[in-house]
């Protein structure tokens, strides 16, 4: 019996292990390698370390990667993230909701202006709304002319049928339109965030309440308010917001059901039956600032004036979208801002 160092009100003991007995799978010990071996071993660890450190495109059976370390790839991430979160904190406008009339929205401002900052909140993880079909789980997407001309624009090739063309699945428009959008350096898009509320502020330009951005979270965080407390938004600060957060449903129409709750747009009249005819007209004429500070198209639009739905045509709210983007233009021109806020009307020189 062997007595370790370690001391306690209980003496404790450990039995040394009894040597192996030899049998069928008991080996002898190997000799010690030659100095030339251990040469040879190293020699080849080395080389092999080496070769893995060296990013290297073998397609059969030598593809290497180079290397890295997981906290590497955390910083990598939180940084930027971080990074974002500190520049977008004021930005120009904000864009409520990433589906068709949202990106477009975004493509046409951020190519017309890239001066501005314009920040995309999309409440689910991927952006496209629902257009990454057309109706009734269907791929084709039908667009109705004059709106052709914005998918001639973003570069989404289509078949002509006289007075609509076709897209032939319309997941190539959104991943088209969507990829345009994300290379422009005046954009930033975050997805899973939701936008919980507005931020208002007194107008300085004709009295009452003007929205002035938004108060976002992460949307896995607004799902579950109701089962932790103390789990504090953020906010975005900006002139202007867009709002194409779609008709009613989890987070549908969330700006305009806002509006009615804060008291600055009386009520809701509710979105009408199905008339493609009339409904993709309206919605694109009636895209506007509805409150000062706040644009909504697309169909968070037809709840607030009880327009009628459109169905599986996306012309309108491809065209709803640019319209938006000429609105903010004018809108914004028009405006003193200073550090994301409204001030008074822009002097002209």
């Amino acid at each position: 019996m062997v007595e370790t160092s370690f001391k306690s009100s209980i003496a404790f003991k450990r039995t040394e292990p009894a040597p192996a007995a030899p049998g069928l799978f008991t080996r002898p010990p190997s000799p010690p390698p030659s100095t030339a071996e251990t040469a040879s071993t190293v020699s080849h660890d080395v080389a092999d370390n080496a070769k893995a450190r060296i990013p290297t495109e073998d397609w059969d059976g030598g593809y290497t990667f180079a290397p890295i370390k997981e906290w590497q790839v955390a910083r990598a991430m939180t940084k930027r993230y971080g990074d974002d979160l500190y520049r977008t904190a004021v930005s120009d406008v904000v864009i409520v909701g990433a589906g068709s009339a949202g990106l477009t929205c975004a493509w046409a401002l951020g190519t017309a202006r890239p001066d501005l900052a314009i920040t995309i909140i999309e409440a689910g993880v991927a952006p496209g709304g629902g257009a990454w079909l057309g109706g009734q789980l269907m791929s084709a997407m039908v667009v109705r002319k004059p709106a052709h001309a914005i998918l001639v624009d973003i570069g989404v090739p289509f078949e002509d049928e006289g007075d609509f063309v076709v897209v032939k699945h319309a997941a190539l428009f959104t991943s088209t339109v969507l990829s345009k959008v994300l290379a422009l350096p005046n954009v930033k898009l975050y997805n899973a965030t939701a936008v919980e509320d507005l931020i208002t502020r007194p107008d300085p330009l004709g009295g009452g309440l003007r929205v002035a951005g938004v108060v976002s979270n992460w949307t896995l965080v607004t799902l579950a308010h109701g089962l932790q407390s103390c789990m504090d938004p953020q906010t975005i600060t900006a002139p202007l917001v867009c709002s194409f957060a779609g008709h009613d449903g989890p987070f549908g129409a969330f700006s305009v059901k806002r509006l009615v709750a804060t008291g600055m747009v009386e009520q809701l009249k509710n979105m009408r039956a199905l008339n493609m005819t009339s409904a993709e007209d309206y919605i694109v004429n009636n895209t506007r600032e509805v409150v000062p500070g706040l644009i909504t198209g697309g169909m968070e639009l037809s709840e607030l004036d009880g327009a009628n739905r459109m169905g599986a045509t996306f012309g309108g709210m491809l065209a709803s979208g640019v319209k938006a983007a000429k609105e903010a233009i004018k809108i914004l021109d028009a405006q003193k801002i200073v550090d994301g806020e409204v001030v008074g009307h822009k002097v002209a020189a």
